[in-house]
C-alpha cells in the first residue's frame, strides 16, 4: 500500500513538471479540426512507401539463403541509372521555338520600319545599332519606295532562313554576320551597299538572342536510344550461384536477380501500411503536444508550419526516393523551427521528421541520415543561442563544412573499424560536396525566407525581438517625446525586469523588447498620468469621477493594443500589454468610489485583462508593481526591509489569483525578488559630492 502511494505520488510529480509552463492559448473547433485533418494528410504520405512495400530492399540482411534456378542475364538497374545519368548532360535535344521566331522577326521589322522612315525625311543618320556609311545613305536615298519594298522582302526571306536552320544566342557576331552575308548573296544583289547593309541590318537584330529550346521527351528518346546502341548493363547469372546469404545485407545487384527470378513479392500489405500510419500520426499527436508544452502560447499557424514543413519533407523523400539527401531537407526546416518557436520545437521537429522517414533506413541512406539528424541537432542548439542574423549567417557556412567533414572521416574510417555507414553503395567525396555545397545553398535561401515566414507565421525570433527592441523605431522614439515620464518609467521596469527573468532562466529578449511597448498606450492622453503630470493640476481631480478615471486608466490597454496592431507587433509582444495589469483592482479610484457609494462594484474598477499567461508577462507585472515601491524608498532603507516590500507586492498579487496561469513556482518568486532586491541596490549606490566652484563676477 505505501508502494503504490509512492507511485502515485511520482506520477502526480511527473505530471506537474511536464505540464506547460502557463495557461495554453485556447484553439477554436474548426482549428483542431483543421490541424486533424493535416495530420492525416501528413501519415497518408508518410506511409505510402508502405502500401505496396516490397518485402525485400537493397541494403537489409536476406533472411534466406538464395540460389539462382538457372542460367540467366539479369539487367543490372544500378548501373543502368548510372548510365542513364551520365548520358542526361550530354544527350540534349533542341528544336525551334515558334515564339522566339517571331519575336525576333518583329525586332527585324520594327528596325526596317526605322529605315524606311529614314528614307521618306531624306536624313543620314544612325539606325539602332546599325550605322550607314557613304555609299549605303547614297544607295539609300536613290532607291524608289518600291525598290525599297522588295529589298525589306529579301531581308525578311533571308532572316526566315536563317530561323529555321536554328539560331543559338551564344554565336559570335562575326560569324552571324558571315552567315547573313552569305544568304544575301544567294539572292544575287546587284548593289554591294544593298547586301552590307542588309547583313548589318541581320546581325543587329539575331546578335545575341537564339530560337532554340529543349524538348525533354525528344532528348529522352535520345537517351534510350544511345542506352540501346550501348547495349544495357546486365549480369550473368549461373545455375546454383549464391545470390544472398542468410543474415548478410542485400546488394544492389543481389536485389536485381531475386527480382528477376521472382524472390521479391509486391503484394498490398494493409496491416503493415496501417501500422505506419499509425505511427506517423502519433508522431505528428506526440509533436503538436510537446511544442504546446514548450510553448503554452503556441498558435494555430505556427502548428500549421510545423506539419506543413513535415509534410513538405515527407513529399520530397518519396519523390526522390533513395537518391534524396537527408541533409538537405532536414536541417533547413530545423533551423526554421528552432529560430522561430524554440529549440524545443526544433527538436521534436528533428526527431518526428526523422522517425517517420518513408524510405526505409537501409543501404544508402541510412550513414546520411544520421549524419543529417547529428548535424540538424547541433545546429537547432547553436541556433538556439544565436542573437543576429550575422551569427546565422556564419553558422551557414560552418554547418555544411562540419557535415562535409564528419561525412569523409567516416567514409574514411569505416573499412578500418568494419562499419557499415553507407551500406552496398559508398559516396564519393566529389558527392558528398556536392551534398554539402547544396546545403548551404538551402540554409542562404532559408535565411532569406526567415522574415518572410515571421510576417506571414507570426514567429518571433531573436534576431526580430532585437529589431523591435531599438529604442529608434517609430513608436518608442514617440513614447519618449510625448510621454518622458512614461518612458522612464519603462526603462526603469525593463532592467527589474530583465533582472527577474535572467534569475529563474526566463526569454531574456522577450521581456526586455515587451517591457519598452508596455505602456504605448498611454501616448493616447499622458498627462492623464501621473509620472508625466509636472506642475499644473491632475485632471483626474477636475474630472471627480472615479468611474470615469478608471476607464481612462483602462484606455491605455485597449489603445495599446490598437497601437500593436497598427505598428504590426508580434502576437508575443503585444501580449505584454493587457496581461501587466491582468484584472488588478485600480485601487486608488475604487477607494474614492467607496467613499461615496460603500456597495460600488468592484468589478468596474478592475482591469479587463487577462490575468498573465507566461513568466515574461508575469515578471512584468511583478516589476510594474515594485517600481515605485522601491523607487520610493528612503536613503537609509536596509536590504532586508526592501525585500519585505517586494515580498508584500508580490504576495498580493499571488492572493488576488494574478498568477495562477503564469506557471511561476514559489522558489522562481523568491528568485524574483532577490533580482529585484539586487537592482534597487545598484540603483541607490552613493555618489561623492562633487564641488561646484563659485561662479566668478
Amino acid at each position: 500500500m505505501v508502494c503504490l502511494q509512492r507511485v502515485r505520488s511520482l506520477w502526480r510529480r511527473w505530471l506537474r513538471h511536464q505540464a506547460p509552463a502557463g495557461k495554453l492559448l485556447s484553439w477554436k473547433p474548426f482549428q483542431r479540426i483543421g490541424l486533424v485533418l493535416l495530420c492525416i494528410t501528413v501519415s497518408v504520405v508518410a506511409s505510402l512507401p508502405w502500401l505496396l512495400k516490397p518485402d525485400l530492399q537493397p541494403g537489409v540482411l536476406a533472411p534466406f539463403d538464395a540460389y539462382a534456378p538457372k542460367d540467366a542475364l539479369v539487367r543490372d538497374t544500378t548501373a543502368l541509372e548510372q548510365r542513364r545519368s551520365n548520358l542526361v548532360a550530354r544527350s540534349v535535344v533542341q528544336v525551334i521555338d515558334p515564339e522566339q521566331t517571331d519575336m525576333l522577326l518583329k525586332r527585324l521589322d520594327s528596325q526596317l520600319a526605322e529605315l524606311h522612315q529614314l528614307n521618306e525625311t531624306g536624313s543620314a543618320a544612325r539606325i539602332g545599332p546599325v550605322n550607314l556609311t557613304n555609299p549605303e545613305q547614297r544607295w539609300l536615298e536613290q532607291l524608289s519606295p518600291n525598290e525599297l519594298e522588295l529589298w525589306e522582302q529579301d531581308i525578311r526571306s533571308s532572316a526566315r532562313r536563317m530561323l529555321h536552320q536554328g539560331l543559338v544566342s551564344t554565336l559570335a557576331g562575326s560569324q552571324l554576320r558571315q552567315a547573313a552575308s552569305l544568304q544575301l548573296d544567294a539572292l544575287k544583289l546587284d548593289s554591294p551597299a544593298a547586301r552590307s547593309l542588309g547583313s548589318k541590318l541581320l546581325a543587329s537584330s539575331l546578335e545575341g538572342r537564339g530560337n532554340l529550346r529543349t524538348d525533354p521527351v525528344l532528348s529522352r528518346q535520345l537517351i534510350e536510344e544511345q542506352l540501346t546502341k550501348q547495349g544495357i548493363p546486365t549480369i550473368e547469372v549461373s545455375r546454383g550461384d549464391l545470390i544472398t546469404r542468410k543474415g548478410e545485407p542485400i546488394s544492389a545487384q543481389a536485389y536485381d536477380v531475386l527480382d528477376h527470378f521472382g524472390k521479391v513479392r509486391r503484394e498490398p500489405q494493409p496491416t503493415v501500411w496501417f501500422g505506419r500510419f499509425l505511427e506517423s500520426l502519433i508522431g505528428c499527436a506526440v509533436l503538436l503536444l510537446v511544442m504546446r508544452r514548450n510553448r503554452p502560447g503556441l498558435e494555430v499557424r505556427h502548428a500549421v508550419l510545423a506539419l506543413g514543413l513535415l509534410l513538405l519533407v515527407q513529399g520530397l523523400k518519396i519523390w526522390f526516393g533513395a537518391t534524396v539527401s537527408p541533409l538537405a531537407v532536414l536541417v533547413p526546416p530545423t533551423l526554421v523551427l528552432t529560430e522561430g518557436l524554440g529549440t524545443g520545437c526544433g527538436l521534436i521537429w528533428l526527431a518526428v521528421a526523422s522517425m517517420i522517414w518513408p524510405v526505409p533506413v537501409n543501404g544508402l541512406s541510412e550513414g546520411r541520415l544520421l549524419v543529417a539528424t547529428l548535424v540538424a541537432a547541433i545546429g537547432a542548439l547553436v541556433a538556439g543561442r544565436q542573437r543576429s542574423r550575422g551569427q546565422l549567417l556564419q553558422m551557414a557556412l560552418l554547418l555544411p563544412m562540419g557535415a562535409l567533414l564528419v561525412q569523409w572521416l567516416l567514409l574514411v574510417f569505416q573499412p578500418i573499424t568494419s562499419w557499415r555507414i553507407w551500406g552496398w553503395n559508398n559516396p564519393s567525396l566529389d558527392d558528398l560536396a556536392a551534398e554539402s555545397v547544396l546545403l548551404g545553398l538551402l540554409l542562404m535561401l532559408t535565411l532569406l525566407v526567415i522574415p518572410v515566414l515571421e510576417g506571414f507565421f507570426g514567429l518571433l525570433t531573436r534576431a526580430r525581438l532585437l529589431e523591435l527592441a531599438d529604442q529608434e523605431r517609430p513608436l518608442l522614439r514617440r513614447l519618449s517625446k510625448e510621454a518622458p515620464g512614461t518612458f522612464e518609467h519603462t526603462l526603469m521596469i525593463c532592467s527589474l525586469a530583465e533582472a527577474g527573468a535572467r534569475s529563474i532562466g526566463a526569454n531574456v529578449d522577450l521581456i526586455r523588447t515587451g517591457s519598452l511597448y508596455h505602456d504605448a498606450g498611454k501616448l493616447h492622453a499622458p498627462n492623464w498620468f501621473i509620472e508625466n503630470q509636472k506642475d499644473g493640476p491632475n485632471p483626474h481631480d477636475a474630472l471627480d469621477d472615479p468611474e470615469a478615471s478608471a476607464a481612462v486608466l483602462q484606455a491605455h490597454v485597449d489603445e495599446g493594443l490598437k497601437l500593436a496592431r497598427r505598428h504590426r507587433l508580434p502576437r508575443p509582444i503585444a501580449d505584454f500589454i493587457p496581461e501587466h495589469q491582468g484584472t488588478l483592482k485600480m485601487g486608488y479610484f475604487l477607494h474614492k468610489a467607496r467613499e461615496t457609494d460603500p456597495n460600488v462594484d468592484e468589478q468596474r474598477f478592475r482591469y479587463k485583462g487577462p490575468a498573465p499567461r507566461s513568466r515574461e508577462t508575469a515578471i512584468l507585472m511583478l516589476a510594474d508593481g515594485c517600481e515605485a515601491a522601491l523607487r520610493s524608498l528612503p536613503p537609509e532603507t536596509s536590504d532586508a526591509q526592501a525585500k519585505d516590500t517586494v515580498r508584500r507586492i508580490v504576495m498580493s498579487r499571488q492572493y488576488d489569483g494574478q498568477l495562477k496561469n503564469s506557471g511561476l513556482s514559489r522558489s522562481e518568486i523568491e528568485l524574483i525578488t532577490r533580482a529585484f532586491v539586487q537592482v534597487w541596490r545598484r540603483m541607490r549606490h552613493r555618489r561623492i559630492p562633487y564641488p561646484i566652484p563659485a561662479r566668478r563676477h
